[in-house]
């Protein structure tokens, strides 16, 4: 079956538009990330300037930065591979958690229900790492042509370290 010249036509068209769509796709892809990242960076180093005139660093303070390491391990990973790891949203509500049951404890001096709840949730989140490592390294969601490869903890979602 041969195609007319309008048929022809309108797969070039197809393609051609497919392609600038992608482009740009790609383009605001990069674009996000890099501002992304250079949020992540300036924010880390506002607030490490803040600790150093300061003086004094506190357990809030630094785990905030720890929260800033691992949203920048996220971009760098996603810029890498074009995959989010999940584990890292989890880490961060966690790394959260912690530094908001630490700093209400330290603000209140006594534990209440609150620091129930969000240990709770804590723990929901620790499992819910556990699951995420199970079923990533038991169902890899990109297969190698080499599968004799053993899974490990660099490429437990599937990913090239």
């Amino acid at each position: 079956m041969h195609k007319n010249k309008a048929d022809k036509w309108r797969d070039c068209l197809h393609n051609y538009a497919e392609s600038v769509g992608n482009l740009l796709v790609e383009a605001f892809h990069y674009l996000a990330l890099f501002a992304i990242g250079g949020m992540t960076v300036w924010a880390g180093t506002l607030t490490a300037i803040e600790i150093f005139l300061k003086g004094k660093a506190s357990i809030d303070d630094i785990l905030l930065l720890f929260i800033y390491l691992e949203l920048g391990a996220m971009v760098g990973i996603y810029f890498k591979t074009n995959h989010m790891p999940v584990r890292f949203l989890i880490y961060v509500a966690i790394t959260a958690l912690t530094r908001l049951m630490i700093s209400d404890i330290s603000h209140h001096n006594e534990p209440n229900m609150g620091v129930v709840y969000i240990s709770g949730a804590i723990l929901l989140l620790a499992i819910a790492v556990l699951v995420v490592r199970f079923a990533s390294s038991r169902y890899p969601s990109i297969e190698k042509a080499n599968t004799s490869r053993r899974v490990t903890d660099e490429t437990h979602e599937g990913l090239e370290p």
